[in-house]
């Protein structure tokens, strides 16, 4: 099954106003996603892995403890991840937050305003390029995480409800090195939480 680039879920200009510019959309959806999209087709081809389900292809091809990963797992893992990416995010006013997730989030991390504390912590702690995550784990817990590159939650048997792509091409543009800000605003003005609390 050959990797295919997914629509934006909306118009590259409808983030604008919650502070993701149009340019920042073209850049990393039509431009940073599609190359790991192209970039995968061409890696997979003639390989065992070629006609697997994309999860499949992330988890079978990570090597835990490796310093650098494959070629084909740093192309799937990052069409995977912004595949979630534009999922989890929405246009329009402030999103509501299901009761559902909510409740969750309390009861995992003390409140919301601690889930997002820690969440933001996290992102900003990741050396370099990497990912910022709430996971649900093996055992049912939420809980947040950060990996380094392309690593996500599926290489850990995880189920991955929100992820924050923090390498630079995710907001240098609009906020040039201000990580923490772009967390921030990420978290209060572009989740879409109904989409977090459909992947409970």
């Amino acid at each position: 099954m050959a990797f295919t680039l997914p629509d934006l879920p909306y118009a590259h200009d409808a983030l604008a106003p919650l502070g993701m510019s149009r340019e920042t959309l073209e850049y990393h959806h039509d431009l940073h996603h599609k190359a790991y999209v192209d970039n995968g087709n061409k890696l997979v081809a003639g390989t065992q892995w070629e006609g697997k389900s994309l999860e499949a292809i992330v988890a079978g091809t990570y090597v835990a403890g490796a310093v650098a990963q494959s070629g084909l797992f740093n192309n799937a893992s990052q069409h995977w991840n912004h595949a979630l990416f534009w999922e989890v995010m929405g246009p329009g006013e402030a999103k509501k937050m299901p009761g559902v997730l909510e409740q969750a989030l309390i009861d995992n991390f003390g409140s919301v305003a601690k889930f997002k504390e820690e969440f933001a912590a996290a992102g900003a702690a990741q050396f370099g390029s990497g990912w910022a995550w709430l996971v649900k784990a093996k055992d049912g817990t939420l809980k947040v995480s950060k990996t380094e590159n392309g690593v996500n939650p599926l290489c850990f048997g995880q189920t991955a409800l929100l992820g924050c792509d923090v390498w630079e091409h995710s907001y240098y543009i609009d906020f040039r090195n201000k990580r923490p800000a772009y967390l921030t605003n990420f978290l209060d003005k572009l989740v879409n939480w109904e989409a977090v609390a459909a992947r409970l």
